[in-house]
């Protein structure tokens, strides 16, 4: 599933390409037909993100919100002028084409039109994300301290942290020796405020880069990455092989759902 870094950079690309023009918006699949009525021909007025939620808002109130969940993608295409567009290929579920580019979006688990108080309420459920300038460490630190969930499980609870996934999950734990099973009343806050601090500056590489780049610098050799063109990871998809730092093998494990990846000996 796409993090939340990915979300925001979908967020600028549509911002740049689309915002401030009428956009033709359709639904080859038929399942998003009569929600890209409401908002086909209107001015995209602009795209944000929050967690992993995509927003277009157009003028006069309407606004697509679209969740990817495991399978959703955009594909980008550029519109040359006095050329017919392209077939779509597949079950496409939205298609926006502006002046100069369009996208293609397949899969989304979500894909809707809501007015500003859906909008409020979907927003309202979700916990700070560490890209957005107004995000609150105060909030997730809050419930972080009362409950007695694994550390592991709170990172990746959308009403707490909003954007945090699997990758950047097991691989912030590990930078900071932090057991993904600790229950969260055993978390200091100096360790708190050292994991957000560090979180948010991840997640903007990873807005940058278009990757999730966790390993430092001197441990970034050894064995190849979980994927080919992919980074490395210290614990992430390494189950059974060496830690970068300390040679123990890499445990994994499932943790209310997903699975968790740690090194035993650095994260006590």
């Amino acid at each position: 599933m796409p993090e939340g870094h990915t979300l925001h950079r979908l967020a600028r690309l549509h911002q740049r390409r689309y915002a401030g023009a009428p956009v033709s918006v359709s639904s080859p699949q038929g399942r998003f037909a009569a929600a890209a009525a409401a908002v086909d021909g209107r001015v995209l007025k602009r795209a944000s993100a929050w967690g992993k939620h995509l927003f277009h808002h157009y003028a006069g109130g309407p606004t697509v919100h679209v969740h990817l969940g495991l399978y959703g993608t955009f594909t980008e295409w550029v519109r040359p002028p006095d050329v017919a567009m392209p077939p779509p290929v597949g079950q496409v579920r939205m298609r926006m084409i502006g002046a100069q580019y369009g996208t293609d979006l397949r899969g989304p688990t979500v894909c809707e039109v809501l007015d500003d108080a859906q909008v409020a309420d979907v927003v309202s459920r979700l916990g700070p994300d560490p890209l957005r300038r107004d995000a609150d460490p105060a909030w997730p630190w809050a419930r972080i301290t009362k409950s007695r969930r694994p550390i592991g499980a709170l990172l990746m609870d959308q009403t707490v942290i909003a954007g945090v996934g699997n990758v950047y999950r097991s691989e912030l734990l590990f930078r900071h020796r932090i057991d993904p099973y600790r229950i969260g009343q055993h978390i200091s806050e100096a360790e708190f405020d050292a994991a957000w601090t560090d979180l948010v500056a991840l997640m903007k590489v990873g807005l940058r880069r278009g990757k999730i780049i966790a390993v430092r610098p001197e441990h970034d050799c050894g064995p190849p990455s979980y994927a080919p063109g992919r980074p490395r990871t210290y614990v992430y998809r390494r189950a059974g092989e060496a830690c970068r730092v300390c040679a123990t093998e890499i445990r994994t494990a499932e943790l209310e759902g997903r699975n968790v990846f740690w090194c035993p000996t650095c994260q006590r």
